[in-house]
Order: structure tokens, then C-alpha cells, then sequence
């Protein structure tokens, strides 16, 4: 068209006309066109997290997830019986890794189990026979009291007592310093295990993130 159809050439219509109309032309006769995706806007890509002091930028999570799942070949459908054959081969393989990590612990605490059901039965025996033998005493005692009087076998009659006394007395010695080493077993195998633990909360990886950094720097 000629100058005088066009708004834009016109200079005597532009002089009289305000910014925003100008702007309004402008948008109609320059159409508007999408812009292309650049580097420029990728911040909306990423994201920026603190923790501890600790700033840095990653990847939007959903932009993780989608861009794995994309790359991830399509796996076939597996047939449920061969699913639950593999699920029971790994929880197998993982319970004899199990087993052999913790067998020399295991072993120890059977010994100690052990043991103290030798020492529970080793009570009750001595004591049934420490009943048995003060039953069988005090029927002696009374059958020579009523025989003979009490008088001449009286200090008989304690000297016995005082043998029972003493025999159960070493005997419950012997029960005490029984469950004592099987404390100290016992005390030793928790000592061992609350020193690994320590040794795994000892790292500098649960420290701030400005302390495993300094701790990287001075090794």
C-alpha cells in the first residue's frame, strides 16, 4: 500500500499519536512470534538447595525421573512365577550373606545360651540333691534322738549341719563364678559390637558439610 495507509510511514499521523497506540500498531503489523527454547531460560530446569549451610544446584527431580524413564528400554512383562522364583533367590542369596557376616557372633552367643542352661541345670540338681540330703539328715536325727536322747548326739548332729552348710556354700561359689565369666563374655561380645558401631558414627560424613570439607582437605 502507499504512505498514506500505512500507520507506521505516516510521520504526520505518528507525531499526534501516544506511545501505547504507537505500540499497538506496531504489535499489528509486526505479528508475534513464538521465541525458540534457548540456554538462556534453562534456570527453570534446575533448582537450587541448602543444606547445612551447604548451597548447590541440581536437576529438578521431575526432570531426573522423566529424562530416566526415557532412556530406559521397555522391559517385558515377566511371568509372575518366574518374578517370585527370582524374588525368593535374592532374599536366599541375601540371607546367607546374612548368616555369614554374623556366624562367628551367632556362635558365640549359642556357646554363652549353652552354658547358662548347663549352669540352670547344674543349680537344680544340686539342689534337689542338698533337699534330698537334708531330708535324709533330719530323719537320722530324729530317729537317734528317739533312740538314744538328744543330749550325746547333739554335737554330732551340728557338725553335720555345718558340713551341709559349707558344701553349699562352695557351691554357690562355683554358681557365681559361673555366671560371672558368662558376664564377662557376654560384656566383651556388647564392647566389640558398640565399638563398630562407633567407628561407622565417628565418620566425617555426619559432620556438617563445611567439616567433611575440611576434614577432605587436611587428609
Amino acid at each position: 500500500g502507499s504512505s498514506e495507509s500505512n500507520p507506521i510511514l505516516n510521520s504526520s499521523s505518528n507525531s499526534n499519536r501516544s506511545p501505547r497506540s504507537i505500540r499497538c500498531i506496531l504489535r499489528r503489523v509486526v505479528p508475534a512470534t513464538p521465541l525458540k527454547t534457548t540456554a538462556m531460560n534453562g534456570f527453570e530446569d534446575w533448582e537450587l538447595r541448602n543444606e547445612e549451610g551447604f548451597v548447590f544446584k541440581r536437576v529438578k527431580r521431575s526432570r531426573i525421573s522423566d529424562s530416566g524413564e526415557a532412556s530406559k528400554p521397555v522391559e517385558p512383562e515377566l511371568d509372575p512365577a518366574v518374578e517370585e522364583r527370582n524374588r525368593r533367590m535374592r532374599k536366599t542369596r541375601i540371607l546367607v550373606k546374612l548368616k555369614r557376616k554374623y556366624q562367628s557372633e551367632m556362635e558365640r552367643w549359642d556357646i554363652l545360651s549353652n552354658s547358662f542352661s548347663a549352669m540352670q541345670e547344674k543349680a537344680a540338681r544340686f539342689q534337689a540333691e542338698e533337699r534330698e540330703e537334708r531330708l535324709n539328715a533330719s530323719e537320722t536325727t530324729s530317729s537317734r534322738d528317739s533312740e538314744h536322747g538328744g543330749e550325746e548326739d547333739a554335737p554330732k548332729t551340728a557338725a553335720s549341719m555345718l558340713d551341709e552348710l559349707l558344701s553349699m556354700a562352695e557351691a554357690q561359689e562355683a554358681i557365681v563364678k559361673d555366671v560371672s565369666n558368662l558376664c564377662e563374655v557376654a560384656e566383651n561380645i556388647c564392647r566389640v559390637e558398640h565399638e563398630e558401631e562407633e567407628s561407622l558414627f565417628d565418620l566425617a560424613v555426619w559432620c556438617s558439610p563445611r567439616s567433611l570439607m575440611a576434614s577432605l582437605c587436611a587428609d
